[in-house]
């Protein structure tokens, strides 16, 4: 990054820059002597920060040249083998298929039931091994050793499948031509023969096959249909609010920026404008980094986010974490001067005042009218689980030292509910101990 400018010599740097566009001072030169064109923007005319020499020049526009070491002809002749094979096992070679250049563990010939060395036939010819010195750069290289002969093949074919192609289109259409006209044909026969007695509704629904479908683009010889750039079955934007007062519709970009559903609720909106969608996600924060940007650039830092714009994203950071430090810093030498610093620590304002802002409405019936009711507080233990047609739950009845069900008053967990017949049954059966 160049050294951050006075207003001074910002100044003089743009009435140059000026003078040169319109031809009153000499065009910059680079470091070959040769003349840099003025109407070249600024961030194809300056180097990026951590190339940046303080010269001006174009040499970083241009492909760096190659090393002679870098790319080699030479490449990894794979999967040839090396002389004739040999006429019986050597001693050290592969167990499996007799090859003297690798290992037993190492071999990729298919495993067999009795290798090389107890047989002594079939045994493979050697690798070649080549030896080939690269460097870093060409090691990686995707195609290093490629043949460009190789990419004409591919070229030639192409172009025998559009021949044949154009070729079977061609017969296809005038088998169809030849169709047509004998279709028409005996259609004038028939005409003459019997007379013109169709009209010109049926004359339509004859040819109603070759017209073109309503929102589609299709051509009835080739079966060839172009879908349009909006899917019919969506609804347009401008359809939303048919008021002609509600928010403006430009047809040309198809935009509506504003929101055409102000007066319904914010929770239940189907479509809440083109706006909504500008200032949702990261689009706020590059709208942050390009204003930083623009602010730096007029006070003379070289900062520009379409040139650079990992420069521009990491000194807006740095920005954004001094200015937090600073604020801190001013927080806590204000704290000190003045003090104060345990009605930072208060609790919050509802629990001060035992009050809320929350409104809620009731009816008569204690059911909720407006605003939200409070959750109620749920235990880590299931509540009001029926089981077995029971409407209350266990412990709900209490008699006679033990619990139960009050739906049927029974004392046993777990059974099932006999309802106002397990009463009246209970209570008999007091009346006949008593």
């Amino acid at each position: 990054m160049s050294t951050k400018l006075s207003r001074e010599e910002y100044r003089k740097q743009k009435d140059l820059e000026a003078a040169r566009k319109a031809g009153t001072a000499p065009a910059a030169r680079d470091e070959e002597g040769r003349e840099i064109n003025p109407h070249i923007p600024q961030y194809i005319s300056e180097a990026p920060w951590y190339i940046n020499d303080g010269h001006a020049s174009l040499k970083h526009q241009k492909a760096p040249r190659t090393d002679e070491d870098r790319f080699t002809d030479e490449w990894y002749q794979r999967g040839e083998r090396a002389g004739p094979a040999a006429t019986k096992y050597r001693k050290g070679a592969c167990e499996n298929c007799g090859a003297a250049t690798h290992k037993t563990k190492d071999c990729v010939e298919r495993p067999r039931k009795k290798g090389a060395k107890w047989t002594g036939k079939n045994i493979k010819e050697d690798e070649l091994i080549q030896k080939v010195e690269m460097s870093f750069d060409a090691k990686r290289d995707r195609w290093n050793g490629y043949d460009t002969a190789e990419h004409q093949k591919i070229y030639e074919e192409y172009e025998k499948v559009e021949e044949a192609r154009r070729k079977l289109k061609e017969s296809e259409l005038d088998k169809q031509d030849a169709k047509a006209a004998a279709m028409a044909e005996k259609m004038e026969n028939n005409a003459n023969e019997f007379g013109d007695s169709d009209d010109d509704d049926d004359d339509e629904e004859k040819y109603a096959d070759k017209s073109d479908m309503p929102g589609q683009k299709v051509n009835a010889k080739t079966r060839t249909t172009i879908r349009n750039l909006r899917i019919r079955e969506d609804r347009a934007k401008y359809l939303y609010n048919l008021d002609p007062n509600s928010a403006h519709y430009d047809p040309k970009t198809r935009s509506m920026r504003e929101n055409p559903l102000k007066d319904q609720d914010p929770n239940n909106l189907i479509y809440a404008g083109d706006n909504f969608q500008r200032y949702s996600g990261s689009i706020t924060d590059m709208a942050n980094v390009q204003l930083f940007a623009w602010q730096a650039a007029e006070k003379g830092s070289d900062v520009h986010l379409q040139a650079n714009p990992t420069q521009a994203e990491m000194l807006h950071k740095k920005f954004k974490e001094k200015k937090a430090e600073q604020q801190d810093e001013s927080k806590v030498s204000i704290l000190a001067k003045y003090g104060g610093e345990e009605h930072l620590d208060a609790p919050a304002r509802e629990l001060l005042l035992a009050q809320t802002e929350n409104y809620v409405e009731y009816s008569r019936s204690g059911r909720v009218l407006k605003g939200l009711e409070p959750a109620k507080v749920k235990s880590k233990y299931q509540e009001d689980v029926y089981i077995n047609n029971h409407t209350t739950v266990w412990g709900s009845f209490w008699a006679d030292g033990k619990w139960g069900y009050k739906c049927c008053r029974s004392f046993i967990k777990g059974s099932y509910c006999t309802g106002t017949a397990g009463i009246e049954a209970q209570e008999a059966s007091n009346l006949l101990s008593s």
